[in-house]
């Protein structure tokens, strides 16, 4: 069954997936790669800090050995042999101690990245049972540790056994010589096998770097129904989605609605286009779309208009270029200028004719540019 899964887990982890296991505390990690920069980092502050460290070294030696006589019969001695040493001591480890800090940080950023989850904290029990525990042992992740051991195992010890066989003939003649060549010598041999040491667990903290990132991502891919679900939770399902635009259309056209009274003209077409026109010289720098629509929704804005005795002007050119150019609230471009200009002219020539009694202006037919129109230009 857990292999039949593992064959569906064809889709790459995503980003919310992979969030979501950093929140748990779950990032690529390498034992190997971290200790192996520990040791390199030791090791090098220990080659090219060497001279200062053994300068402070002798230093507290010789805080503990070499006083004058008349401290003795002073209580200050030992306080002030313990401040002395003790600022010695931090002289002396501070190096070393900046250096695996610096060793400790590099690995995980090199890797997975920094990462704190107060979720990694918590203790899981379900560790403590023994049965899952051999199963562990046993399991592709239990065999490849194993496999690492043996490799380390083989290559850091023959690393050193080639190392102090080439050294073989300088340790010998350590006892020929002075005590402080013979430490000299040791010194040196102890900070080449360290730098090896740590060379050889590079290397393999390299290859097992390589492989937690291969397993990581190989342990968080997901099947395609997952995807499918995590979209769905992510943006929400296609029916809620319809049944959210559908009410915020519903909204906008009751908005609509009750800002069409205001309009001071419709353009129409007599069948399918209705744009509602609305322009105050004192608040507005042109004219402003605050209603359109096509079919029934054009029916519906010539009924509106009709109930509030708004003129309705037909000019089919000017109401497809005003309906594909022009989205509500929106002002009319500069192109339709002209155009619109003369359908208000004649709505405020028609009102004066209606209020003296006079016979109605011709409508007029204003020319619009048919690149206006855009797909709704007639053929």
């Amino acid at each position: 069954m857990a292999e039949q899964e593992n064959e569906d887990r064809t889709e790459q982890a995503s980003e919310k997936r992979l969030q979501d296991a950093r929140e748990k505390g779950e990032v690529p990690r390498s034992r190997d790669l971290a200790g192996a920069m520990i040791v390199l980092a030791g090791v090098t502050a220990l080659l090219t800090n060497g001279q200062q460290m053994y300068g402070h070294a002798r230093q507290i030696y010789r805080l503990g050995m070499s006083y004058p006589r008349e401290a003795l019969f002073t209580d200050r001695l030992p306080l002030h042999v313990l401040s002395a040493a003790g600022h010695e001591a931090l002289a002396l480890l501070l190096p070393l101690l900046i250096a695996t800090v610096l060793g400790t940080l590099s690995a995980p950023i090199l890797i997975g990245g920094l990462s704190f989850s107060a979720q990694a904290l918590q203790p899981k029990f379900d560790r403590l049972d023994p049965i899952a525990g051999v199963g562990r042992l046993f399991s592709m992740n239990g065999l490849v540790e194993l496999g690492k051991s043996l490799l380390k195992l083989g290559f850091i010890g023959g690393a050193l056994v080639l190392l102090l066989r080439h050294a073989e003939s300088a340790v010998l003649a350590t006892g020929s010589g002075s005590v402080r060549a013979g430490i000299g010598e040791m010194l040196t041999l102890l900070g080449q096998a360290g730098l090896m040491f740590g060379l050889v667990l590079g290397f393999i903290g390299g290859i097992d770097a390589l492989w937690q990132r291969f397993d990581y991502n190989r342990r968080h891919r997901m099947t395609k129904q997952e995807l499918r679900d995590e979209h769905k939770d992510t943006d929400g399902s296609p029916e809620l989605k319809n049944r959210i635009r559908q009410v915020a259309q519903q909204l906008s056209r009751r908005r609509m609605m009750q800002e069409l009274p205001k309009a001071d003209v419709v353009v129409v077409n007599p069948t399918h286009f209705a744009v509602a026109l609305k322009y105050d010289d004192s608040r507005m720098r042109a004219p402003r779309v605050i209603a359109k629509g096509v079919d029934v929704l054009a029916q519906q804005i010539r009924l509106v208009a009709s109930a509030h005795r708004i003129p309705l002007v037909e000019a089919p050119p000017l109401a497809r270029a005003l309906y594909a150019t022009t989205q509500l609230g929106q002002e009319i471009p500069s192109a339709l200028y002209v155009a619109v200009a003369q359908i208000l002219a004649y709505v405020y020539q028609l009102r004066q004719a209606t209020e003296h009694g006079d016979p109605a202006p011709p409508p007029p037919r204003p020319e619009v540019d048919p690149d206006l129109q855009g797909h709704y230009r007639e053929p």
